[in-house]
Order: structure tokens, then sequence, then C-alpha cells
């Protein structure tokens, strides 16, 4: 085989791998500019049927919601803020409003009390019951401010992003 076959040889080579490379950018760009189509009846009808909420959520005086509660205002304390302090018992429980926005938004049950800390004070506490907001949405889930220790500011101020 003489140079000149072997150069023509690798020169196609080079010229059907660029030409290979060109192929799947004009692929690409045709698929990027196709407009975008609705879902088939499939798409809409299998595994793609929303959130379908019962509106399930326990009561605001609920002993596992409270249990929650506590036992998330324990690690916190402890783990991001090495403080001893803990709720031992919440007080004046009541339910301020349940679902205050729109339709089809995910139902919520707002409550209110006063926590008891280990210390002997007494503080405000907001929570919220949320319907699937738990661990991977599995269950009810539920987010509150301590308010006076809500020491990152999270529901600043004074625990009114706890409240609907």
């Amino acid at each position: 085989m003489s140079f000149k076959t072997m150069s023509f040889g690798i020169m196609s080579g080079r010229i059907a791998g660029i030409a290979g490379v060109l192929a799947l950018v004009l692929a690409l760009c045709v698929a990027v500019l196709a407009p975008a189509r609705a879902a088939s009846f499939l798409e809409k009808n299998f595994w793609l049927s929303g959130p379908r909420y019962d509106r399930a959520m326990p009561a605001c005086d609920y002993p596992g919601a409270l249990d929650r509660i506590i036992s998330n205002f324990r690690t916190k304390e402890v783990g991001f803020w090495n403080s001893e302090l803990r709720i031992v018992g919440v007080e004046n429980i009541r339910e301020i409003d349940t679902m205050p926005w729109a339709a089809q938004s995910i139902p919520r049950r707002f409550c209110s009390g006063v926590a008891v800390i280990n210390d002997g004070a007494k503080h405000p506490i907001y929570y919220s019951i949320g319907e699937d907001t738990g661990i991977i949405g599995m269950d009810w889930g539920v987010n509150f401010c301590v308010a006076g220790l809500d020491r990152n500011w999270a529901y600043n101020p004074n625990c009114r992003a706890a409240q609907p």
C-alpha cells in the first residue's frame, strides 16, 4: 500500500467522522426546534394523574403531630444550637384556619398553642399539619415555629411566616 493510498484512507475517515458529527448536530437541532406536543391519551391517564388530596389531616391536638413537633424541636436545639432546651408540653391548642388558599393547593391545618419549655418559660407556638407533606409524601407532615426560639429567623418576624 502506497503512502498516497494510506493518506486518502485517513482523509476519508476524517471526512466521514466530521459528517457523522454534523449529522448528529443537525438531528439535535431539528429535535430541539420541533414544536412541543401535547400529552397523549396514555400519558394523561397512566401514572400522571396528579395529586389526589382527600383532606385527611389529623386534628391540632393529635398526639402524633405534637410528638413530631417535640422531637424535631429537640433535634434542632441539640444538633444546631447546642442547647438543652426541649418542649415538655403544649397548652391552649386551637385551630387557626384550614385550607385558607386556593382549591387546588395542598390541604393544611394551621394551629397555635403555648409551648412549655423545660426551663419554665412559655412561648407561643404556631404549626401547620399538611397532607402528604411527610417523608417522601407518604403521610402528613408538620412545620412549626416557637416564637422567641426561631434562632435562624426561618419564620421571621415573630413566627409570622408559620401562620396562614
